[in-house]
């Protein structure tokens, strides 16, 4: 009788593995970097070519290894790591399985070249589809270099799910940078097609490694933080002024015994502690190490270890969370001490700061545009509906108040400045300001985007902003995209741009804020090819922007132009993301309420 149950080849045992180590390029440069920090290295150097479906080379000054080790790496589970199943539980270096390079080898082409210091001649094997084809004795400096090319080259099922060249190497950027983050002491380089993209050079502190990945602006309002839990867990990192903020998790990076993880008890921890410190929507850059008893928490529960399970969740996440909240709190103190007032601290340092020269200048112009105005008493020239000092600039002026409101429609008054209230014939009518604010503004962008093009606005100071190098990268790939929504933005060197012109719409707004939310929303959308289908998405972002917020005082003036806008406009009762603008009481509504009728 024939054995249905079959022992799998080795190279299909690989392919396999493979499947759960190595999901597109960004996993393979993963597990060759920390392969690289395992060995003690100071410098590793990653090529990249094509996004990595073509090349991705890592090049490290470690210990290197000897001929037999050489070849051994290239086993199912050979591993120096672990020796017996006790070592599972008290972990110090990032590899451990012993699958990575095996697994990597089975869908790609890849040669190893390697020498350990104890060594005259080091060793490179090329190996194809898991399959050794070559080795030979060569002279080269002690450390290892990984190349890996044609990823996926026999299994062109899995290769078909790659994504663009730019999103992968995006996705390359982010596990390089989460790297970088975590080690000060070493020198990163990540280059793309033979263009330099990040060069980390070795720093002392960790806040100087931060200004280096995330840039001098953001470094300039991040807070140490340093807590002991006194039951074996430590924490220490940066945390992010609640003045800065971004419109993903994207740079949140937290790290258990030096491993970067994303853990679902960790990051609910730091959201919590932000509780009704952000927007809603909006979250923290954090760059935080954890750090306790390796018996207290598991990194054997995925085959990336991405993930941990702690022995006790709950300690970790109550501990995280105190030592936050006490760190945002004392800065919070410390700002209301030196402001001497309760209105909103202003961070330091989210704008480049003036000259003495330029702040003179822009005094002066703002002298004499207020004697201007002053002087023939008309309205802004600039039409753009956004807020200053509370006022909206380029709505209605209350000169013709009568003919404001649509017929049938009586303004009754704001409720929690968030709410408008008001009377359309026989019904309560309750609109959410925000939600109509940015439905006008979201019409008006779609219109001016069918016609002649989206109106746009020279800034009377340019911005420079200072990127990650993932947005760097998503932004130089989208110039073009921002060009066609009202932008001018031009390259400035490295990861630094200029913002020139913005849409009129939103000139008043936090230019950096929108340009990193903007790149964000198109990064996830995709070049131009796929924006035809998606141009609502952008201008949804584009008018969440410009408009008024919630618990904002209205003029009588301005509540009249709202609901004379929004009154006039197509699929006026939902916003562009889909909340409901609107709520009707009719009459017989409110009397049931009464017990009348």
């Amino acid at each position: 009788m024939n054995s249905k149950i079959q022992i799998l080849p080795e190279n299909l045992a690989n392919q396999i593995a493979a499947g759960e180590v190595v999901e597109r390029p960004a996993s393979v440069v993963k597990e060759l970097v920390e392969n690289s920090l395992d060995s003690s290295a100071s410098e590793i150097f990653v090529e990249i070519e094509k996004g990595g479906k073509t090349l991705v080379r890592v090049t490290d000054n470690g210990h290197g290894m000897g001929k037999d080790d050489a070849f051994l790496c290239l086993e199912r589970h050979a591993t120096s790591k672990v020796k017996c199943s006790e070592d599972l539980f008290s972990l110090s270096t990032m590899g451990f399985r012993g699958e990575a390079l095996p697994a990597i080898a089975s869908v790609t082409r890849l040669r190893l070249t390697t020498r350990s210091a104890a060594d005259d001649t080091g060793w490179q094997i090329y190996a194809e589809g898991g399959t050794i084809r070559q080795a030979d004795a060569v002279g080269v400096a002690p450390g290892t270099v990984v190349e890996v090319r044609n990823l996926f080259f026999n299994t062109p099922g899995r290769r078909k799910f790659l994504r663009k060249e730019e999103t992968e190497f995006g996705h390359i950027a982010d596990v390089v940078s989460r790297l970088a983050s975590s080690r000060p002491d070493i020198h990163f380089r990540l280059s793309h097609n033979g263009r330099s993209y990040l060069e980390a050079y070795r720093h002392n502190t960790l806040e100087e490694r931060a200004a280096a990945l995330l840039g001098r602006n953001v470094a300039g309002n991040l807070l140490p933080v340093e807590a002991d839990s006194g039951n074996g867990e430590m924490l220490v990192g940066l945390l992010g002024a609640p003045g800065i903020s971004r419109s993903s998790t994207g740079q949140i990076y937290t790290y258990v015994n030096g491993r970067f993880v994303r853990d679902r008890v960790i990051q609910h921890a730091i959201l919590e502690a932000y509780r009704s410190l952000l927007e809603k929507r909006r979250y923290p850059i954090a760059v935080l190490f954890i750090d306790m008893p390796p018996e207290m928490v598991d990194v054997n529960v995925h085959p990336t270890k991405h993930e941990v399970r702690f022995r006790n969740q709950q300690q970790v996440h109550d501990f995280i969370v105190a030592a936050l909240r006490e760190r945002l709190q004392k800065v919070s103190s410390e700002s209301s001490s030196v402001t001497g007032s309760s209105q909103p601290h202003e961070v330091e340092g989210t704008y480049p700061p003036l000259s003495p020269a330029q702040r003179d200048y822009r005094e002066r112009v703002q002298e004499s545009l207020t004697a201007f105005n002053e002087k023939v008493a008309i309205a802004p020239a600039i039409p753009a509906v956004s807020t200053v000092k509370g006022e909206m600039v380029g709505w209605s002026t209350g000169q013709d108040k009568a003919s404001a409101m649509p017929e049938g429609w009586r303004l009754i008054g704001q409720y929690l400045n968030s709410y408008l209230l008001c009377q359309v014939d026989d019904e309560l009518m309750l609109i959410d300001q925000h939600a109509a604010h940015e439905r006008i503004g979201f019409e008006k962008l779609r219109n001016q985007l069918a016609a002649d093009g989206i109106e746009s606005q020279s800034l009377l100071f340019p911005v420079v902003l200072e990127l990650d190098h993932r947005e760097a990268a998503v932004l130089t790939d989208h110039l073009g995209d921002f060009a066609s929504f009202g932008f001018e933005v031009e390259a400035f060197g490295g990861r630094s741009f200029t913002v020139k012109s913005v849409p009129a719409l939103v000139v008043d707004v936090d230019v950096e804020r929108l340009i990193r939310d903007l790149a964000v929303e198109l990064n996830e959308i995709g070049r131009s090819g796929q924006l035809s289908n998606e141009i609502e998405r952008v201008l949804a972002v584009l008018a969440c922007h410009s408009m008024v917020r919630a618990n904002q005082a209205l003029s009588q003036s301005e509540m009249q132009q709202l609901l004379k806008d929004i009154s006039s406009i197509d699929f006026g009762s939902c916003c562009p993301h889909g909340r409901p603008v609107m709520h009707r009481l009719s009459k017989r509504e409110v009397e049931k309420l009464f017990h009348r009728g």
